[in-house]
Parts: C-alpha cells; structure tokens; sequence
C-alpha cells in the first residue's frame, strides 16, 4: 500500500508543481488542498504518511498545521516550506515538532530525498510502537 501525502499551499501553482514531483517520482498517493481549514476532514477521511505544508497561508499557518497534526497523531511528520525562510522561523518550526524545513526556491531532489527521510522515519517510528506493544523489542529478551 503506498504511502498517502497530504500537501497543503494556499497557492495553486505551488500545490500542481509538488504534486507533479511527487506522484511523477516516487510510488506515494498525493492528496492537495489549498484550504488549510480543510486539515482535519482530510485526516480523518484517510490515513496520511506525512504532510507538507506551506508556513504562511490564509486562516491558517504551517505552526498551527504542526500542532493539529500532532494532536491529531505524533507520529505523522510535518515538513514546512515557505518562501520566507528565516532562522528563527525554522527553529520555531521545529520546536513546535516539525521534521524538517524547506525554503523555496527548492531543488526537487531535496524535496524528495525529505519525503523519504520522513517517511522512513515515521516508519521506524511506527516499528519501535508496535515492538514495544507486543514485547519483542530488545529490552524484553
């Protein structure tokens, strides 16, 4: 089952471009919004791998996107990319608890090579649950 991506940009070029790269480039599901009030019908509707969403967006920035995330399930990861890349708005990006930040312009290799990371590591992460619920993992031997 391949992995479903929800990107959120409130710009319409932004959300065809990463859909374009994704669904081209790799086996994952894309799902696109560029309403932001539309994240937790989206969640709740199908399970998401991970989700990409713009920092600055109208009724909702990429902040209050992480939190709602989190709550919503810890283990999704949220990449933020924005054209208004500073250091301070990373650092709060990623205090708040988000896998990674990416600055437009961006290559689409590292686009790319971040989805992978995260979903790989949600992966991981799902694991080391699923260990740990059923006992096996390494500390219980």
């Amino acid at each position: 089952m391949p992995d479903r991506i929800l990107i959120l940009d409130d710009e319409l070029d932004m959300l065809a471009l990463l859909e374009t790269i994704i669904t081209t480039k790799t086996p994952h599901e894309v799902c696109v919004t560029n309403n932001p009030l539309e994240l937790e019908d989206l969640l709740a509707a199908q399970p998401v791998s991970l989700v990409l969403s713009d920092l600055k967006m109208l009724g909702r920035d990429g902040l209050e996107i992480i939190d709602l995330v989190r709550g919503a399930d810890e283990t999704i990861p949220v990449v933020i990319i924005t054209a208004y890349g500073s250091l301070e708005a990373a650092q709060e990006a990623i205090r708040r608890g988000a896998y990674d930040f990416i600055t437009k312009p961006f290559r689409k290799e590292q686009v790319l090579l971040t989805i992978e990371r995260a979903i790989e590591f949600r992966n991981i992460t799902l694991e080391n649950i699923r260990l740990r619920a059923s006992g096996t993992d390494d500390r219980s031997r």
